[in-house]
């Protein structure tokens, strides 16, 4: 019976209980440099810029800066079909791509009915408009509080 060989080994170096090392406490975030917020002005450019070319519809920009660290900016638009909202994402990849901005995170491309491109920087959510008014994600982001009916 040939048993296996990653139970036979042995640890070289021995397990110790000291704690992980921590990062600094006391610090606060970094202030964006004048070039980090120049490049992150021009993402959102670069990407309300394509989507005007390629004809999105109700193209909302909502500034997250200091609410929300998720991201700094989140961008939501429609399509007027799937092909439409498929043919955005595609044409907006290939946009980040040829400007320098890496590879971007997507999900959604196969069916098109709600595309989600993640930037880092930008969140871009690109829907077709029966799936946008289903979710209203801008809702979520609201800066109008909700109405507060009268406590009893």
């Amino acid at each position: 019976m040939l048993g296996c060989p990653l139970a036979r080994t042995t640890r070289s170096t021995p397990l110790t209980t000291q704690p992980a090392p921590r990062a600094q406490e006391d610090a606060g975030p970094a202030a964006p440099s004048l070039e980090d917020q120049g490049r992150e002005s021009a993402l959102e450019d670069l990407i309300l810029a394509r989507l005007d070319d390629d004809k999105a519809q109700d193209v909302v920009f909502i500034d997250l800066k200091g609410k929300s660290a998720v991201a700094d900016g989140l961008i939501v638009a429609s399509g007027r079909s799937h092909r439409h909202v498929g043919a955005m994402a595609d044409h907006l990849l290939r946009a980040l791509k040829e400007n320098g901005y890496g590879k971007a995170r997507v999900e959604g491309m196969p069916h098109c009915d709600w595309v989600l491109i993640d930037t880092g920087d930008v969140i871009v959510h690109l829907f077709r408009p029966e799936v946008r008014a289903f979710y209203n994600i801008e809702k979520i982001w609201s800066v109008e509080p909700p109405p507060r009916s009268a406590a009893l």
